[in-house]
């Protein structure tokens, strides 16, 4: 009974990292992305609606790879115990 709320508290404090952790790589592609349509070299230096979809979708993208790699990793580490 004791091992089964321990499981449930650590798959909860497991389950909020995970979280944080896609909310920060979420913002950090969608920051990089308008950042490099902001001042990357040769462009026009203009945020309109295309480089907002883009910078989205890269924030997206980014959330998904790293939750994706975050829940590989625990797999890997419960399957080791």
């Amino acid at each position: 009974m004791v091992e089964q709320q321990q499981r449930k508290n650590g798959d909860q404090v497991e389950e909020a990292r995970r979280q944080r952790a896609g909310i920060a790589a979420f913002l950090a592609g969608l920051i990089s992305t308008l950042a490099f349509f902001a001042f990357g070299p040769g462009l026009p230096h203009v945020i309109d609606w295309g480089a907002i979809l883009v910078a989205l979708a890269v924030g997206v993208l980014a959330r998904w790879a790293c939750q994706s790699r975050m829940t590989r990793a625990a797999r890997k580490k419960h399957e080791d115990l």
